[in-house]
């Protein structure tokens, strides 16, 4: 019995601080889903979902760089709609 509970007295400390040490990925940002080259929704306007209603491809003249991932656009107008609520545009859970 003594045994068990010296086991319970080590197992705790230990326990707590690899609880403590490790990072967690609740506290890191959400990654955003992109193509190799760091294209976010595979080159796709994301603005246009909700103004035209449907995929409309993006082109890199209008490109805008958030979250670490490229942007594009398929008109100067969308990128200065998602410029001024980028969270309103960006599809949730980064894409994924």
């Amino acid at each position: 019995m003594k045994f068990a509970s010296v086991n319970i007295l080590l197992f705790i400390p230990i326990a707590a601080a690899v609880l403590v040490g490790t990072p967690s990925v609740g506290l890191a940002k959400d990654p955003v889903n992109t193509t190799f080259s760091g294209v976010a929704v595979e080159g796709y306007d994301p603005v246009a979902y909700f103004t035209a209603a449907k995929p409309i491809k993006g082109q890199k003249k209008f490109e805008y760089r958030w979250q670490g991932a490229k942007w594009r656009f398929s008109s100067a107008e969308n990128l200065e709609l998602f410029k001024a609520a980028p969270e309103k545009y960006a599809p949730q859970y980064g894409g994924y």
